[in-house]
């Protein structure tokens, strides 16, 4: 074979290679496919049929929601006869029941920091559906009218001159101690945030309050 032919043959194919090695360089990682975003992510599927309380419990958004479980038939056959309320502080929930089964879940808010909800089994002391007001938090306004302090505890904010306190509303008021613990319609953030009562949604409230009555049992968990 003549030599030079063979080393033509040879630059020819380096010059190839050199030219597929570069091209591949300079096209870089392959590019994602924009119709497979997403492809690889964790599908969250509810294994419960719709309806049932087990499915919603099994919602990827449960406890956090305010949505509410209701089971309406067997909250029509619910009554102070045969009603109990728990609260789950962990889960920021409260349970109304039936004889042990649950016809409503509904979202609470429980006491924040140094003034936790006392856990325990209570009852039914009182109900009050206007007009109780917290004699200890509130609000503080001066001689004008304007709101100074909107989170007051009565028993060590100053009051200015002229001005007053005014115990923040506690409608459906459904008391638990006589130390000031109750349930009541509030605002129910997704996290403890009350004094030590306990909040209730307010489209849940007025249902618990209709379904309970002095002496109903009460769990806090």
């Amino acid at each position: 074979m003549n030599p030079q032919l063979n080393l033509r043959a040879m630059r020819l194919v380096s010059l190839a290679l050199c030219s597929l090695f570069f091209a591949n360089c300079a096209s870089g990682p392959p590019k994602a496919n924009p119709n497979q975003t997403g492809a690889y992510e964790a599908v969250h599927v509810n294994p419960y049929p719709p309806g049932t309380y087990a499915h919603f419990k099994a919602s990827a958004n449960y406890p956090k929601t305010y949505s509410i479980y209701r089971d309406e038939a067997l909250l029509a056959a619910t009554s102070p006869s045969n009603s109990e309320v728990i609260i789950d502080r962990d889960l920021q929930r409260g349970l109304l029941l039936n004889n042990g089964k649950v016809a409503m879940d509904y979202p609470v808010s429980t006491g924040k920091g140094a003034f936790p909800t006392p856990s325990g089994s209570f009852t039914i002391l009182e109900k009050k559906r206007d007009g109780k007001r917290s004699n200890l938090y509130g609000k503080i306004y001066d001689a004008e009218g304007n709101v100074v302090n909107s989170d007051a505890d009565s028993t060590s904010d100053t009051i200015p001159e002229g001005g007053k306190f005014v115990g923040a509303s506690m409608p459906y008021w459904m008391r638990i101690t006589w130390t000031g613990v109750g349930m009541h319609q509030g605002r129910v953030p997704r996290y403890p945030a009350s004094h030590g009562c306990i909040r209730t949604y307010y489209k849940a409230v007025s249902t618990v309050y209709s379904k309970v009555d002095k002496g109903t049992p009460v769990v806090v968990r």
